[in-house]
């Protein structure tokens, strides 16, 4: 197999990982599916996806990538959490992911609870920052995941139109 055959492996490789990446919190999923699409693109000599698309490709990539920390990080801080919460939320997140989907997505919840009741002691307030911490979870994923889809659309239509 030559060099670009393997580098266009790795550029798909790259891509689906980033995807998988996108839900799983120990993957960088974002830049993994940014630099598979900008490999792809740089084996194509920029013919089909132009050096603009990437910098799309990249804005949309950034996008990502603070969505899932705002998200989060602004859901517990919205429920009046204390910063143990927010630090159980996310310890709690790189946790859960050793015990698949429930551990994802229970594992900032259970951590934001810790954290906050720690911090606090008061059974309300950490149920609160636990339930915070649960959504801000998921609607991070969601905006990932449309901003991920929608990379891959944009990268496709410049590819193939």
């Amino acid at each position: 197999m030559d060099t670009s055959s393997l580098l266009w492996v790795a550029a798909v490789v790259a891509v689906l990982l980033g995807l998988a990446g996108v839900v799983l919190p120990l993957l960088p999923g974002t830049p993994l599916l940014f630099g598979g699409l900008w490999l792809a693109a740089w084996l194509d000599g920029y013919s089909r996806v132009s050096m603009l698309t990437v910098g799309v490709l990249a804005v949309m990539a950034l996008l990502a990538w603070v969505a899932d920390y705002a998200a989060a990080a602004l859901g517990v801080k919205r429920a009046g959490a204390s910063g143990r919460a927010m630090a159980g939320a996310a310890i709690g997140a790189l946790l859960g992911a050793f015990a698949g989907l429930p551990g994802l997505i229970l594992g900032p919840v259970l951590g934001a609870v810790i954290g906050e009741f720690s911090a606090r002691r008061h059974v309300a307030q950490a149920t609160r920052a636990g339930v915070a911490a649960g959504l801000g979870f998921v609607i991070a994923i969601a905006a990932k995941l449309g901003l991920a889809l929608g990379m891959l659309g944009v990268f496709a239509f410049a590819y193939f139109v």
